[in-house]
Parts: structure tokens; C-alpha cells; sequence
């Protein structure tokens, strides 16, 4: 190579070295600008980010002090259930080709039944550090096997304590000690706007936690079971919920998530859950007596209609009218009469006539009660000495159907309201009870009756109201089957309803 030529390569090298240097320059320089500026990005001044940094922290660590008393419940229970082709199978030749199918599906069975085991989920709330946990009867119900998962993954079988349908609450119980038990909020003290949380295993997916408020107090008549004093939230809930916690800004349980109005399965911003006070007392006589035991003045009442007021003297809407007494009740001895207005208990007042039931029923027994009361517009009190609600008895709400083994076994029905008949497209000349719920895979459910049917008649005895339709049912056997005329958005059909033998 020529001198020129070795100058000449000696000049490029110096240029590309200074342009890669100039360009890594730039480069950086690029880099150092982007993180500067990144990290000089600053968050708005908001006026009350302080004081929602500490709403945030609030909810954080009530959540963290209730999850590990949350847990998930998972059931097993054997299901028998009627084949569907089971006549075929009194045919040896269909047998001989086919078999016998009683166990499809992983079941056994002889033929004509089958049976299966079926898996559910809920939830659970430890209450006492000994392995004392309250859920809903409906997540325990016929269970064989129960497996109770806390939230360090810890697993243990549970045992059924006692349970009571008419509440759904049931207690078990696991062989643990030293447990984190939540503690009790007194629920009476509720007010709709609260802030509350809900936890509990929604879909399988443990410690889920929502927010939201108390929504309302005091739900009765909405059909799901018998002993109803709801709180009502927002807070969303979803099927696998049944059995946990709803819990104050406090970390104190409130309720025990139970139930979801939904048109779709799923939350629709309307849950309800069974108060703290209530659950207390039933868990309370569940595991001092394995029975509930429920407090009993021996009356049957009705609500306090506007004309029932101004008819028997009562300012406003609030109490409970005496419809009758039972004959030597707590009540009949303590002189409380057909007619009279029951207007407060203890000096508290009662607002309707299923909000005096549960009172009277969370009522110690042996306890008395001044009854304040109106009587052809005068006001007096009474001292009643509450007694044991009898085994088979009730402190009977006029406008609400009893228990039944018949064919109408769970079938709820209550008066035809005037202002209900437009909803139902029934007719002021109609007279009937109106069907507010019926249970799943009841008779009468697989007969076709749906809430909302009015039932005008049973086996062509006319039925005018609840009274009238408590008494023709007490007349049915339990293996009997019954004739219905019905009244459905305004047109008339006929019902048979046929229990199985």
C-alpha cells in the first residue's frame, strides 16, 4: 500500500471511531433524557389523596383481619335418583342387550334408581379458637363427607354439631385449638349506608373479598326461610358464598351471607345475609342443647294494614294485630285478647308482625316481657312470661302458609294483596293466595307451579286466603295428590300434584 493510501485509511478510522463515540454519545444521552423523564413524572396533587390512602388501608386491614377466620367448605353427598328408562329394565331381553346403566355416570344403582355422589362449595366463619365455625344449613345439608380448608391451606374434616332449616345456620366443627375466631358485631345496631365487607369462597375461589353497604334491614316474607330478619347489601355475592362473613369497618361479623336475589345466577346487587344476633342465638341453643330453642307467646298476628289502624286506633302503620290466642299460652295468661295492637316489646317497637316472631323467638325462655299494647284505642301493658315454642307449633303469622308433608311440601303462599294484582295480571273478581316460592325439586315444583301463580282452589274447594288455605291443606295426607286451580298472568289452568310413593 502506497503512503497516500495508508493516510488516507489512518484519516476513515479516526472518523468512524469519532462518529461511533458521537453516536454512543447521543445514544445515552437519549436514554438519560427517557428515564429522566420518566422518573420526573409526578403524581396529580389530589385535595384528598390523604384521607382515601387511609380509607384504602382501612379496608386492607380489616380484610387481613378476617381472612384467616374465613374458610372453604366443600361437601360430598350421595344422590339417588330415579332412572328415567327403569321400566325397560323389567325386560330381561332389554337387559341382556343393554345392561344395567344404574351406574352411569360414575353411580351404582339396580335399575330403576341410580346413585351418585355430588360435590358443592360454600363457606365457613371460625367463631371460637376451639374449632367452632357457623355456615349456612344449605351448604352441610345431607352432606356425607365435609373438608374444611382455612387459609394457610391447612385441611380437616368437619362434624355436623346441629343445624337448623328454618334459619339456615349450622354449626360444626374441626379438631383444632388456638384457631383466629372473628369476633360478634350486634347486629341490631346496623343502619342502612354502612360500609361492609363480604368474604368468603365464591365459584372455589377462597378469601374473596367485596365491598359494599348495608343496603337494608329487617328483610321478612322474602320466601327463603322460615325465621327472616335479613340484612340486605350490595356487597357483591356470588354462588360459593353461601356461609361466609359479612363484617363491619370494625372486623366484627354482622351476618352470614345466605342468599342472592338474581335473574341470572349471579350478583345482581341485591344479597341478603342472616344477622349476627340471630346466628348467635341459634348457634348458642345448638351446641348448649343440639336443638334450637325458640322463645313463644301463643298468638297469631297479622300486619298492621292502614285501615287496621284506623279501625283499632293506632297512629301510623307500626305493630302487630292479635288475629287470635292460643288457649292457655303464655299469652292467653297473661291476658293479651283477640283484637289487641302489640306496639313494643321491652320498650322496643314492633314494626310488623314477622319482626314480633323473631323478636319473641331470639327471647330467652322463662324470661318476661312487658307488652305494650292497644285496646279499643287505649294504650296498656302487659307482663308475659314467654315460654318454649312447642314442637310442631308456631307463632303464627296470619298472611303466611304453614309447614305441610302434602303434596304442597314446600310450597310458601301468602294474601292477594290489592296492590299485587296489577303486577299479576289478575283480576279484582280473583280471590286466592299468591305462591311466593317453591322448592327446588319439590312435587310441586315438577307439577309446573311457579312463584307468582295465584291458587284459587284446592281439590274445587275455594280458597280466599291464607287462613282458608292452611286449613284445606291440613286436611291432605302426606301421600295424597292434589287438584289445583290456578291463576297465571290472568289466565285460568288446572294442576295435579302427585308425590312419589
Amino acid at each position: 500500500m502506497s503512503v497516500r493510501n495508508k493516510r488516507l485509511a489512518a484519516i476513515w478510522a479516526v472518523v468512524l471511531v469519532a462518529a461511533g463515540m458521537l453516536i454512543g454519545l447521543a445514544v445515552s444521552s437519549r436514554f438519560d433524557l427517557m428515564n429522566n423523564g420518566i422518573a420526573d413524572v409526578k403524581p396529580p396533587a389530589l385535595k384528598n389523596a390523604a384521607a382515601l390512602g387511609q380509607i384504602s388501608d382501612g379496608l386492607a386491614e380489616v380484610a387481613g383481619a378476617v381472612i384467616p377466620s374465613v374458610v372453604n367448605i366443600s361437601t360430598s353427598k350421595t344422590v339417588r335418583q330415579e332412572n328415567p328408562l327403569s321400566p325397560f329394565f323389567d325386560d330381561p331381553l332389554f337387559r341382556r342387550f343393554f345392561g344395567d346403566p344404574g351406574g352411569q355416570g360414575g353411580g351404582q344403582g339396580n335399575g330403576k334408581y341410580r346413585e351418585f355422589k355430588e360435590n358443592s362449595l360454600g363457606s365457613g366463619v371460625i367463631v371460637s379458637d376451639d374449632g367452632y365455625i357457623v355456615t349456612n344449613n344449605h351448604v352441610v345439608d345431607g352432606a356425607d363427607e365435609i373438608k374444611v380448608t382455612l387459609s394457610d391451606k391447612r385441611e380437616f374434616k368437619g362434624k355436623v354439631i346441629g343445624t337448623d332449616p328454618r334459619s339456615d345456620i349450622a354449626v360444626i366443627r374441626i379438631d383444632a385449638t388456638g384457631l383466629p375466631a372473628t369476633a360478634w358485631a350486634d347486629s341490631d345496631k346496623l343502619r342502612p349506608g354502612e360500609m361492609v365487607m363480604a368474604i368468603g369462597s365464591p365459584f372455589g375461589l377462597s378469601q374473596t373479598t367485596t365491598v359494599g353497604i348495608i343496603s337494608a334491614v329487617g328483610r321478612a316474607n322474602v320466601g327463603i326461610t322460615d325465621y327472616e330478619d335479613f340484612i340486605q347489601t350490595d356487597a357483591a355475592i356470588n354462588p360459593g358464598n353461601s356461609g361466609g362473613a359479612l363484617v363491619n369497618m370494625k372486623a366484627e361479623l354482622v351476618g352470614i351471607n345466605t342468599a342472592i336475589f338474581s335473574r341470572s345466577g349471579g350478583y345482581q346487587g341485591i344479597g341478603f345475609a342472616v344477622p349476627s344476633n340471630m346466628v348467635r342465638q341459634v348457634m348458642d341453643s345448638l351446641v348448649k342443647t343440639g336443638k334450637v330453642v325458640r322463645g313463644w307467646l301463643g298468638v297469631s298476628v297479622q300486619d298492621l294494614t292502614p285501615e287496621f289502624a284506623k279501625t283499632f286506633g293506632v297512629v301510623g302503620n307500626v305493630g302487630a294485630l292479635v288475629a287470635d290466642v292460643v288457649k292457655d299460652s303464655p299469652a292467653e295468661k297473661a291476658g293479651l285478647k283477640s283484637g289487641d295492637v302489640i306496639t313494643a316489646l321491652n320498650g322496643r317497637p314492633v314494626t310488623d308482625s314477622s319482626h314480633l316472631r323473631n323478636t319473641v323467638a331470639q327471647t330467652p325462655v322463662g324470661s318476661g316481657v312487658k307488652v305494650e299494647v292497644v285496646r279499643d284505642r287505649k294504650k296498656l301493658q302487659l307482663e308475659v312470661k314467654v315460654g318454649e315454642l312447642p314442637k310442631g307449633a308456631e307463632e303464627v303469622v296470619e298472611g303466611q302458609s304453614v309447614e305441610t308433608e302434602s303434596a304442597l311440601a314446600g310450597v310458601k303462599v301468602q294474601d292477594l294483596a290489592p296492590e299485587m294484582r296489577d303486577k299479576l295480571s289478575v283480576g279484582k273478581d280473583v280471590e286466592g293466595v299468591v305462591v311466593v316460592s317453591v322448592e327446588q325439586g319439590s312435587a310441586a315444583e315438577e307439577a309446573g307451579l311457579v312463584r307468582g301463580d295465584v291458587i284459587q282452589s284446592i281439590d274445587r274447594q275455594q280458597v280466599r286466603d291464607v287462613k282458608e288455605y292452611n286449613r284445606l291443606v291440613s286436611g291432605l295426607g302426606k301421600g295424597d295428590s292434589v287438584l289445583l286451580l290456578i291463576n297465571r298472568q290472568g289466565s285460568q289452568l288446572w294442576v295435579i300434584i302427585t308425590t312419589a310413593d
